[in-house]
């Protein structure tokens, strides 16, 4: 019973991930309490998309040649006359005149709906009706909407390859070391079911915005790119230690004889006492990066936080040992074929001296 109630709750905190959203705070993640921000809110009421602006930079022999320079003008009537772009813009050419770089002003905060939309017509519409016809120039689109954008286009593409390395190379480190095919696939799911129960907590808290005026932050409607990624990696590689510590302590005792029930229950209690004090250290940690002001520290404080103490409690001091009783000898399972994998054997216990 108590298998199916962590489970399901695990389970069920993360539901929510299935809907996680990515997107840059950039400065609305920050708060609007500092001088130094309200000072650029000022700047943008008055000057709105200047202090962010998209970038064009074209690349030729020499930018300042009749044909460049009327492309570059074409590139700036057109994407004016979208009404997506705007002025104050400027060009700027370097002293070998071979690089130019022109300016817009965008809508919206650089990060949101209205800066993806003047971000999606420069690119697709203005830059190749214009700029974009030159011969022998090379053409590229910057500035912080087109940093963000791109950043998630690479990161979703990437991931499913980081995942599965991670994944793989989790799997055989416990396969070799424990010479089971149970344990790696068990530690694997309830990693995963950690990691996944702080991916609905983030979506919960700083996507769906529950939880703002408790951590005094408003919600941006996503959560920050580079982050899930970030806490998979780490958070993964803790589980995995906390995880290797405990079945290393329970195959010591079962190779030496012990049961494996009476075996978990032992490795349980004597590897708790440095578990529970080493999560309370990080939880408290990371849990301080939650009272910043930057949104994306605050992301990062949770997301941590959240999953070491699911992972040192609900985890290693409920389903792991559940689930090892459950299966009893079976945990140590290994196909006839893998034998050939080597034993690595624990040092046999010293009597003591009389």
């Amino acid at each position: 019973m108590s298998v199916i109630l962590a489970g399901g709750l695990l389970v069920a905190l993360s539901i929510p991930a299935l809907g996680m959203q990515f997107k840059e705070a950039g400065m609305e993640g920050l708060s609007r309490s500092t001088p130094i921000i309200q000072t650029l809110d000022r700047i943008d009421a008055a000057f709105p998309g200047g202090s962010l602006p998209a970038s064009v930079v074209v690349k030729a022999a020499d930018v300042t040649a009749p044909e460049v320079q009327t492309a570059i003008k074409q590139l700036h009537d057109k994407a004016i006359a979208t009404g997506e772009l705007s002025k104050p813009s400027s060009v700027t050419v370097n002293p070998d005149k071979t690089v130019a770089m022109v300016t817009l002003s965008i809508k919206g905060k650089g990060t949101d709906k209205a800066s993806e939309r003047s971000l999606e017509v420069l690119r697709d519409d203005v830059v190749p009706a214009t700029v974009g016809k030159l011969q022998n120039a090379e053409v590229a689109v910057g500035g912080m909407t087109a940093w963000s954008k791109d950043f998630i286009d690479a990161m979703k593409s990437h991931l499913p390859v980081v995942f599965g390395f991670v994944l793989a190379m989790a799997f055989i480190l416990l396969l070799v070391t424990f010479r089971s095919i149970v344990v790696p696939i068990k530690a694997i799911i309830l990693n995963l079911l950690s990691v996944g129960s702080a991916y609905g907590v983030l979506t919960l808290v700083f996507q769906d915005g529950h939880g703002e005026k408790a951590l005094g932050f408003t919600s941006v409607g996503g959560i920050t790119p580079w982050l899930p990624l970030f806490l998979f990696v780490v958070l993964f590689g803790l589980s995995m230690d906390y995880h290797v510590f405990v079945l290393s302590k329970v195959r010591e005792l079962v190779d030496r004889g012990v049961a494996t029930d009476k075996a978990v229950a032992q490795g349980i209690k004597s590897t708790a006492g440095v578990i529970t004090g080493a999560a309370a250290v990080m939880v408290v940690t990371f849990g301080a990066f939650a009272t910043g002001s930057d949104q994306s520290m605050k992301q990062l404080g949770v997301g941590l936080a959240v999953a070491i103490l699911i992972d040192a409690t609900i985890v290693r001091a409920v389903l792991l040992p559940a689930t090892m009783k459950l299966l009893g000898e079976r945990n140590w399972w290994l196909p006839q074929r893998l034998n050939w994998l080597p034993k690595f054997e624990h040092e046999p216990e010293v009597a003591p001296a009389r």
